[in-house]
């Protein structure tokens, strides 16, 4: 019997118990799969570094607050330091703390209010200028091999200008360097940057220009995201070299520039060879080149004592052309004589053979003439043959000529395909044929057929 509360009430569970983890654990698991990761505003509060490298916080806003957790692994990502008062965006995972049942954010990125638009208007500018082709490869120019005077666009007070002039002094101590001085950051800074190029473009007293500066937020580089400063780097005389920022910081100046270098430093090295190098190169090169001029050398004496050895004397070679001319005319009045003597000799035997061989005309003509009556009468009795001939074949013809069979009282008949009839079988009573004589033509109507065979001269029974 189940036990009752004075009032009757029954206290048997209508609904399984389950333990306060269960319910925190089911509870957390809603939660995440309801929401996904989002981006929320707030004002950071309540902050603890905890020394195991997590962050501890509050976002708020006038009417509430939550509490948020950024653990170390995404905390050594952020790049700047949390601070209470700050206004920020987070990108985060809406969950439960299991172990104490509190609603939190796991943050999993976090930005200064603001920077999202920043961004977002980055993007944009960056999607634009791309396609208008201001990005593209082929209107890169290339940097020069060995300028002999670098300019660099930066702030005096920028520690980005310390790192390349050490760069610059230590790789390459025989380029002048040329400051145009601008702010590189604050209001006004884009169009500073961009008068300093185009005065550096105009005065062309550069063979490469280094724009740079050091690390440092979205907002801090943003004087770098100016179209108008996009503009003037791909317009400018000279080539231009950006190092701005560290490694993984991009701006629209970089992608405008002839060369994007990750770091100032890095900007630097591009833009002038190292002397040590190039005088290890010098030295290379002029080694191989003695080596050549000496092989050269070597080589051309070698040929002079070649050329040497065939050279002969003037009155030698004059002696041996000399005697070369005299063998010439010898052979040649050998030959003619030969020739000469061949040739008459050749002379008589064909004489000989013609007075041998020369036929007697006058015979000849005579056998002509007594032959020629005779080829006429053959002529004339052949021709009269064939014509006989002719006639004959021409009679006979005649006697196989359809015309003349009708004409001796025949006819043909025909069925009502045109079809020529030659027996009574392919005929049956009522058929239409048509009967072709020799002047003329019939249609009748076959009325009785016989298939026996005609006998001529018989006499037909009349019906």
């Amino acid at each position: 019997m189940s036990e009752r509360t004075p009032s009757g009430a029954s206290l048997a569970p209508s609904a399984p118990v389950i333990p306060v983890s269960t319910l925190n654990r089911l509870a957390r698991e809603r939660l995440e799969s309801a929401f996904p990761l989002c981006w929320v505003a707030g004002e950071v509060s309540n902050l603890t570094y905890a020394a195991s490298g997590h962050v501890y916080f509050s976002l708020k806003d006038a009417a509430a607050q939550v509490r948020c957790v950024m653990f170390r692994n995404r905390a050594q990502l952020l790049g700047w330091r949390l601070e209470n008062g700050q206004h920020i965006e987070a990108r985060v995972l809406v969950t439960l703390y299991e172990a104490r049942g509190d609603f939190q954010l796991n943050v999993e990125a976090a930005r200064k209010a603001g920077i999202g638009n920043l961004y977002e208007q980055f993007l944009r500018l960056k999607e634009k200028l791309e396609r208008e082709g201001l990005f593209a490869s082929a209107g890169k120019r290339p940097l020069p091999a060995f300028p002999r005077r670098i300019g660099i666009v930066t702030s005096p007070q920028a520690a980005a200008l310390s790192d390349v002039l050490s760069t610059l002094v230590r790789r390459a101590p025989h380029v002048s360097l040329v400051l145009y001085a601008t702010p590189v950051q604050g209001e006004g800074a884009a169009a500073q940057i961009a008068s300093a190029i185009r005065r550096a473009g105009e005065r062309r007293d550069c063979d490469v220009l280094i724009i740079c500066r050091g690390g440092g937020s979205l907002e801090d580089l943003w004087a770098f995201n100016d179209e108008a400063l996009a503009r003037t780097i791909r317009a400018c005389a000279i080539p231009v070299i950006t190092g701005i920022g560290h490694e993984t910081d991009f701006t629209i100046a970089d992608f405008a520039a002839d060369q994007r270098a990750p770091t100032p430093t890095a900007a630097a090295e591009l833009a002038a060879p190292e002397r040590s190098a190039l005088y290890a190169r010098l030295v290379d090169c002029r080694l191989a080149l003695r080596r050549q001029i000496r092989q050269g050398h070597n080589q051309r004496s070698q040929h002079l004592d070649w050329l040497a050895h065939r050279l002969e004397h003037p009155a030698q070679r004059l002696a041996q052309q000399r005697e070369n001319l005299l063998n010439l005319r010898r052979r040649l009045d050998s030959g003619l004589t030969q020739a000469s003597t061949r040739g008459r000799n050749t002379l008589a035997s064909l004489t000989r053979r013609l007075l041998l061989a020369r036929p007697d005309t006058s015979r000849l003509a005579r056998r002509l003439e007594a032959l020629t009556p005779k080829l006429h009468s053959e002529l004339q009795n052949t021709l009269r043959s064939k014509s006989a001939d002719l006639l004959r074949l021409a009679a006979s013809l005649n006697h196989l000529n359809p015309d003349a069979v009708l004409e001796r009282g025949y006819s043909i008949v025909t069925d009502a395909a045109g079809g020529i009839l030659r027996d009574s079988r392919s005929l049956e009573p009522n058929d239409r044929i048509a009967v072709s004589f020799h002047v003329g033509r019939a249609e009748a109507t076959v009325t009785s057929v016989t298939r026996q065979p005609i006998i001529p001269n018989a006499q037909i029974p009349s019906s």
